[in-house]
Order: structure tokens, then sequence, then C-alpha cells
């Protein structure tokens, strides 16, 4: 893997983001070539153990490919790999050499990019909806959550899980920060787990949301302690939600991604598909079925930035370890059925240097 400084990354000299703008990508981002032949599911950089970037990318189309970023935005396709099944999720471990695959096909894989073989480490009764790295000081595991309603725990060595969870519902969205999970699940069910010395349900949580829960994301506080989340529903909303609020006004809810203005009476709502926090401003960005990107600042309670509408939705972000790079994955998502899938539209993964973007604005 070759070294690369990440001081000139999106700097003045670089090329980064400098494309010009068209139907398909109306925000001027880097384009990834060839990223997929089907929706795109998951996204995930490498973690800040290892200096270069790499974005692995799961689809519809049953693979998960990965590239290198160099500083210039410049995407280097490496490897990619098939499973049996539609993939759902991917996360890294976190000494960035392995990278796990959550299928459709009830199986997970461990893809070991340097020798590039991927083999099965874990199993479901269902399509497995995510996968997540948890490593703790005296254990390390892949916690896995699946329509089968259970939560699981394996060491990645044995084939039986290390513990089985049971969830009182379907698995649709799920998110570790160490030492902190939470599952959200079918029926607007939220369970937060601690996960240090052995990983236990810490609470049940009502939902703040009337909606199907769609994704979500754990935030840190000033002192990097994971401390809530966010929380995004079908009906343009997201959450924001302490673990144990100091007052109760803490948490809120916000709207976003809804058209502007109402036609005939009617405002168009669209689903939240993914919510990201920023590793180094705390600030986050949702985005949505609306085919927009938007930047938030939580503590402020303001929007930073709201993208141009792509021609397609976005179906997930990520943010780079240093959170100089956007990546954000456009492709249909489903929300209006068969009959508005286009085979002609393709799908895209954009990069986007953002870090300037997504400072908090200073109080005057």
């Amino acid at each position: 893997m070759a070294m690369f400084g990440q001081s000139s990354f999106g700097g003045q000299q670089s090329s980064f983001g400098s494309a010009t703008a068209s139907v398909a990508n109306p925000n001027k981002d880097y384009e990834i070539q060839n990223p997929s032949d089907d929706s795109i599911s998951s996204l995930a950089f490498s973690p800040g153990s290892i200096q270069a970037n790499f974005l692995v990318s799961g689809s519809w189309d049953n693979n998960v490919r990965c590239w290198e970023i160099d500083n210039s935005g410049k995407s280097i396709p490496k490897a990619q790999q098939t499973m049996q099944g539609p993939i759902l999720d991917v996360c890294w471990h976190d000494d960035g050499s392995k990278v796990f695959m959550a299928s459709c096909d009830k199986q997970v894989k461990c893809w070991d990019l340097g020798s590039n073989q991927a083999v099965q480490i874990a199993e479901h009764q269902a399509p497995v909806r995510a996968c997540r790295w948890v490593k703790a000081p005296n254990y390390s595991a892949l916690m896995t959550c699946s329509w089968d309603k259970t939560l699981k725990f394996w060491d990645t060595r044995s084939p039986n899980p290390m513990l089985s969870i049971d969830l009182p519902e379907r698995a649709y969205c799920a998110d570790v920060d160490f030492p902190m999970a939470v599952v959200g699940t079918a029926g607007r069910g939220i369970i937060i787990y601690q996960l240090d010395g052995q990983p236990k349900e810490f609470k049940k949580v009502d939902s703040p949301l009337k909606y199907q829960h769609r994704c979500v994301s754990i935030f840190k506080d000033k002192n990097k302690t994971p401390t809530g989340f966010a929380l995004g529903s079908v009906e343009g909303r997201v959450a924001i939600q302490y673990v144990q609020a100091v007052n109760p006004k803490d948490n809120f809810t916000f709207k976003c991604h809804r058209s502007n203005g109402a036609v005939n009476g009617f405002q168009d709502i669209f689903a939240v598909n993914d919510i990201a926090f920023h590793p180094v401003h705390g600030t986050l960005a949702t985005v949505g079925s609306d085919g927009r990107f938007s930047f938030w600042d939580k503590d402020a309670r303001t929007k930073l930035k709201t993208s141009e509408a792509c021609e397609q939705p976005i179906t997930k972000c990520a943010f780079n370890k240093d959170g100089q790079i956007f990546a954000y994955a456009v492709s249909y998502d489903w929300s209006k059925g068969h009959e508005f899938h286009n085979t002609q539209k393709k799908n895209y993964i954009f990069l986007r240097s953002c870090f300037e973007e997504l400072k908090p604005r200073q109080k005057t």
C-alpha cells in the first residue's frame, strides 16, 4: 500500500472535486469510475490505523469493491469480492487489514485484503442487515444483526457466536462506538447495549419518531465519549437522542429531506437513508431519497449546507478518518416502487472535499 501524506488532500494544489456540473453530478464532485451494476447499500472508509485512504462499497449486485483514494481525489480500483446475495452492510477491522461483508445470503464473510481471500465467519437464519467491529480492552468481536430477530457477537475464529441476544423484532439499523451499541428494529424499537466487559442490554428507548427507522449513528461528546445517537426515519425526520440527557430538552427532532413549498397543499417528504458524524467537528451529514445531502450542526441546531439534487436518491454516505473526504452513493432505493426503476440511470459514488463545509459556524 502506498503511503500518502494527508496534508495536501483537498489542498489548493489538488484537483479534488473540481469536476464540472452535470445532471448526474450537480454538486461538481469527484466521481469514482464503475462503482456498481446495481444499487449501492453500503460505504466504509478505512480506519485511522493505516495511512492510506481506502473506500469499500457493497451493492445489490452481490459485490463488494475496494478503491484506494489518493490525495488528489483520484480513485484506484484495488479488488472485488462476490457473495451469494445482495450486500446489505460492510465494515472494517480496526487494524485496516480486513473488511467484513454482510449479505442477504444469511452469511458474513471476512475479506483479508492482503491475500484477497474471503472466508465465512458468521451466519444467521435470515439476511444479515448490519455488521460492526467491536474492539474492547478484553475482547474483539464482530457484531451482526439480522432480520431473524437476533443480535450476535462473533470471535471470527469460531463457527459459533460468543453471544446471541434476541431482539424484539427484525433489525433495521445498527451502530457501534465502543463502549456503546444501538440497534433499531421493525416496530420502531430502539435498544442500547453496553459493550464493556461483556455485551449486555443497557436500556430500551421509546422511539422519538412516529415512522419506520431507516438509519442510526452514534455521536460523541467533547471528551470523545459516545453519548447519544441520531436516528433517521422514512418520514424526512431525524431525532437527536442522548442516552442520559442532562435536560430532557437536549433531545429533539428536526425535519429534513422534504420539498420546499407545498404543491397543491401537499409537501413531498422523503426517507432519510443515512446519517454520518464528522470525525473532527462532530457535525453531521444526512442523505435522503430526495437525492440531496445536507450538513448540520446539532449543538447550534442549524443547517450548514444543502446540496443540489442528484438525479436519483442518495442511499449511503461516509467520512474518511480525518474528515477531509465525504463520500456518497447515488442509486435507486426503490422508495417509489419498481415502476420508477430506470435501468438507463447509472449508479454513482462521489467524493467531496468537505472539511471546511462541516466546520461549526462561529457564534457572533
